[in-house]
C-alpha cells in the first residue's frame, strides 16, 4: 500500500503533549514511513518548537487535507485565533483546544481522509471544564463510530494486555463484568490480534478478579460463576483462552512471555504490570473501532511541562505501531473474503492438535 497518512492531535497545549510528538517526529525516517498531518494551529507548534530549540523541524501550514505534502510534516489549523498558554496548569483552554484538534481529526478519519490517529494526553478535569462528555479517547472515539464494544490494549513488544472494563471505578467492577461483557470482550481481542497484529492462532491468558483467582471460591466467586464459563465456551468456538490466573503469580513468575495476549478484569491490575514492563516505550491502542488509533502510555505530565525534559519514546512508538496496524488490516482485506473469520474461527480438532 501507499504511505499513509497518520492524523496526531494536539492533546492539552499545557502539557508536554507538543514536546513529545515533535521529537517523536525528528526520528530522520519518519517521513519515509508515513505522512504526518498535526490537527492544532501552526502558531503552538511553534511555540512548543521554540521551547525544545528544533529547528531542525520544519512543517508545512494547510487548511483543508487535499493539500497536504507527502514529504513534510503538515499542521492542519483547525483555529486562527491567538490562544494563551499555561504551561503547566490544568485549563478549560487546555481541554477546548485539545476538543478542536479531536473533532477536525475525528471528522478526517469519517470522511478517509486521514488512514489513522494518534492522540496527545489530555486532562480529563480541563476537557470536563471544555464540555467534552466522555472519559476518555475511548468513549469518544467508539461513539463516533458507532461501535458498541471496544477494547483498549496496552501494547510493547510482546506483551499486550487487554482490559475487560475500562475507566471503571473499583466498586462498579463486579457489577459490570457480566458473562456477555467478558464474552465480548475475548472475542475482540482474539480478531483484533489475528487482524491488526497478525498472529494466527493466538493464545489469549485471562486473569481472575480475586486474589489468587478465588482460591476455588474462599476469596470470591467470580471466577466460578463467570470468567471459567466463559473461557470454557471461548475453547468450543476455537479461541485458545487460558486460565482463570493470579495476576501477581502470573506476572511475577514470567508467564506473560508464553502468551500472546493477556485480559486483564480491571483498569490497574492490567496497567501496573505493564507500565512497569514497558514505561516509556508502551502504546495504547483502540481495538474495535474502523479505523486505527494509537496514544502513547503516558499523561500530560505538567510538573515537567515547559521544561524540554519529556521523552518522545512513548509516542514515537505509538506512530510506528499505527503505521503498523493500517499495513497489517490492509494485508488481512487482502488476503480474506471475510476478515474477522477466516482464522478466528477454528475448529476444536485445530485447538487440540496445538
Amino acid at each position: 500500500m501507499s504511505k499513509p497518512n497518520i492524523g496526531i492531535t494536539v492533546g492539552d497545549i499545557n502539557g508536554i503533549s507538543l514536546e513529545v510528538i515533535l521529537k517523536a517526529l525528528s526520528h530522520p525516517g519518519i517521513l519515509n514511513m508515513c505522512t504526518p498531518v498535526i490537527y492544532g494551529s501552526s502558531k503552538v507548534v511553534s511555540y512548543h518548537k521554540n521551547i525544545i530549540e528544533a529547528d531542525h523541524i520544519n512543517f508545512y501550514s494547510v487548511k483543508t487535507t487535499d493539500r497536504l505534502k507527502w514529504d513534510r510534516i503538515n499542521v492542519f489549523n483547525c483555529w486562527q485565533e491567538e490562544v494563551s498558554i499555561s504551561l503547566g496548569k490544568q485549563s478549560e483552554d487546555g481541554g477546548k483546544y485539545a476538543k478542536i484538534s479531536l473533532l477536525q481529526a475525528a471528522y478526517d478519519l469519517e470522511q478517509g481522509n486521514i488512514d489513522a490517529v494518534v492522540t496527545g494526553p489530555i486532562n480529563k478535569k480541563a476537557m470536563k471544564m471544555a464540555g467534552f462528555g466522555y472519559p476518555g479517547h475511548t468513549e469518544f472515539f467508539s461513539e463516533k463510530a458507532g461501535v458498541k464494544t471496544s477494547l483498549m490494549v496496552m501494547v510493547h513488544e510482546d506483551i499486550k494486555v487487554a482490559l475487560a472494563t475500562n475507566h471503571v471505578p473499583i466498586e462498579e467492577v463486579k457489577s459490570t463484568l457480566t458473562k456477555a461483557v467478558l464474552k465480548e470482550k475475548l472475542e475482540l481481542f482474539n480478531k483484533t490480534l489475528i487482524r491488526d497484529f497478525g498472529i494466527e492462532k493466538p493464545v489469549i491468558a485471562v486473569l481472575g478478579l480475586n486474589p489468587h483467582a478465588g482460591d476455588d471460591g474462599v476469596i470470591g466467586n467470580e471466577e466460578e460463576e463467570v470468567i471459567r464459563p466463559v473461557i470454557v465456551q471461548a475453547k468450543k468456538n476455537g479461541i485458545m483462552a487460558m486460565g482463570p490466573y493470579a495476576a501477581d503469580g502470573f506476572f511475577g513468575s514470567g508467564q506473560y512471555r508464553k502468551v500472546h495476549g493477556i485480559l486483564a478484569m480491571y483498569h490497574d491490575q492490567g496497567l501496573i504490570p505493564f507500565k512497569l514492563l514497558s514505561f516509556g516505550e508502551g502504546v495504547n491502542y483502540t481495538a474495535g473501532l474502523p479505523f486505527v488509533r494509537t496514544s502513547p502510555d503516558h499523561g500530560t505530565a505538567y510538573d515537567i511541562a515547559g521544561k524540554n525534559e519529556a521523552d518522545g519514546s512513548s509516542f514515537r512508538q505509538a506512530i510506528f505501531k499505527a503505521i503498523d496496524v493500517v499495513k497489517n488490516r490492509a494485508d488481512f482485506k487482502d488476503m480474506h473474503s471475510d476478515p474477522l473469520r477466516a482464522k478466528a474461527e477454528l475448529t476444536e480438532e485445530e485447538v487440540e492438535g496445538d
